[in-house]
């Protein structure tokens, strides 16, 4: 359109940004603060090392005191928000080419700004997030690998102070969405910070604090799943293990674990966000601390119950979650699979796992100790089996029969995963294979469970694994099929 043209033309003028700020001041229409404001991150990103010192100074000063000012007042922070929040996006432009170097005292500035009230330090909650984001996830073609290796040096060497702001916060202040943007705002620090500041100071206890209020539980959990997604060797193995445990008290409180399919499928968006969360944190923490653990009883118990935990977030209906369920569940069983394949050694009585009956090898051993989740999870991939590669019969063009091939991608995708986990769980145990087949075939048989659904994906799951089990195994399975469908 003729309006698109000027705009456009307006946008490419190379002296247009010299009227942002009478723009700005003047104009009340929301649309044109905003077509100001990309004309002025235009220059910042592409044009800024050529302006004046003067005129890089003027810009910079300008956004910071407007900031400060629509954010000191809350009715003008909550009513312009979208506004505040183009505004902190450009001040981040500005510090990607002036901070370190030019300058020096930003985040001591910030942290000083944001003890004056707390809508101000709301704000700068997200402009310290937005910072963090720009430097370690969206930074890639946009600066130069030593401007990002001097801004993440920058802010690790800083973050002392942060620290202090987000732990003064969290204990201080009575603000829901004060706390709701420093919980956000750790979120986007967790995965890089210097690791001392998360187990040698009291951030996790404070993190657990928060995490039975259902106002906060999801961004908490959250932070919890960045921790957990860490690894330092078995330094901070007392801390994973503290964490753990004194999370699952706190969880078997908020979601009874048998509970888990139905409280998604009657939950609100918040409600069934949390339960996609919690495989974010069980994989995130079984993938990287599963081993220190099943060190002792008390340990193996809250393992137990978290295994239990994720096989009913396995079994809620949507595709996302299970997926991320699914590619944990592979990871665990072939795991135990390939040390399953290799011959062990007998070990030590002091060395064995206390309180696990074995025949005297770790894996074993290991083996006992998930033989109920592996049970359960045998039953969780013969439900919830994809469908495989469909091949028909029929008539070509030239009237020629032939194999056709009907492919979903994604539904083959899957299915080729919980295919190679169902036949590493089967060649665990293959008789416990067979009996969970049998089983959920009788309640086919008798009703108690029918569908054409359940059918097809027994018949799929029992498809799958064929080759993997013994002649005499397949033939039970088959017979019993057989007197099925006559």
């Amino acid at each position: 359109s003729a309006a698109d043209l000027i705009l456009r033309d307006l946008q490419n003028n190379p002296d247009m940004w010299l009227q942002v700020v009478h723009i700005l001041q003047n104009s009340q229409n929301l649309n044109t603060k905003f077509f100001a404001l990309q004309v002025l991150e235009s220059v910042i990103k592409y044009r800024w090392n050529a302006l004046p010192v003067e005129q890089r100074d003027g810009i910079k000063n300008y956004i910071s005191d407007v900031i400060v000012q629509l954010s000191s007042n809350e009715v003008s922070f909550r009513q312009e928000r979208l506004y505040v929040n183009k505004l902190n996006i450009i001040l981040v432009q500005v510090l990607k080419h002036e901070w370190p170097a030019r300058w020096t005292s930003f985040i001591p500035d910030l942290v000083a700004a944001a003890k004056s009230s707390e809508t101000i330090c709301e704000n700068c909650m997200a402009i310290l997030k937005l910072l963090s984001e720009e430097i370690f996830d969206f930074s890639r073609g946009e600066m130069t690998q030593q401007k990002i290796k001097e801004l993440k040096s920058s802010l690790n060497s800083e973050f002392r102070l942060i620290h202090e702001l987000c732990l003064y916060v969290l204990s201080a202040t009575q603000s829901s969405e004060l706390i709701r943007a420093t919980l956000a705002t750790l979120h986007a620090f967790l995965s890089w910070i210097p690791v001392g500041f998360i187990f040698e100071s009291p951030l996790l206890e404070t993190l657990l604090k928060f995490f039975p209020m259902a106002a906060y539980r999801n961004l908490t959990l959250q932070c919890l799943t960045e921790v957990a997604a860490l690894q330092f060797g078995d330094f901070y193995n007392v801390q994973y293990v503290k964490m753990y445990t004194f999370f699952m008290l706190q969880l078997q409180a908020i979601l009874p674990p048998g509970t888990i399919p139905n409280a998604y499928a009657n939950g609100s968006n918040e409600e069934q966000a949390f339960i996609q969360n919690l495989a974010l944190f069980f994989t995130a923490f079984f993938k990287n601390h599963i081993r220190i653990l099943e060190a002792s009883a008390e340990n193996r118990a809250a393992l137990l119950v978290g295994l239990e935990y994720l096989i009913g977030i396995s079994y809620v209906d949507d595709t996302e979650v299970f997926k991320v369920c699914l590619d944990y569940w592979n990871v665990f069983v072939l795991e135990l699979f390939e040390a399953h394949n290799q011959m062990e050694p007998a070990i030590p009585a002091a060395q064995m796992i206390p309180g696990v009956d074995g025949t005297g090898t770790a894996v074993h051993q290991r083996r006992q100790l998930y033989a109920s989740p592996l049970s359960k999870l045998r039953m969780l991939m013969i439900c919830r089996m994809a469908k495989p590669e469909e091949v028909l019969i029929v008539e070509d063009e030239n009237g020629n029969i032939v194999r056709e091939t009907m492919k979903d991608n994604d539904v083959l995708v899957q299915y080729k995963i919980m295919r190679e986990t169902l036949i590493y769980l089967s060649h665990l145990d293959h008789e416990d294979t067979e009996q969970q087949m049998l089983k959920k075939l009788t309640k086919q048989l008798n009703g108690e469970d029918w569908s054409w659904n359940n059918l097809n994906t027994l018949c799929w799951a029992i498809g799958s694994i064929s080759g993997s089990m013994v002649e005499e195994q397949v033939c039970s399975l088959s017979l019993s099929s057989f007197i099925w469908f006559g």
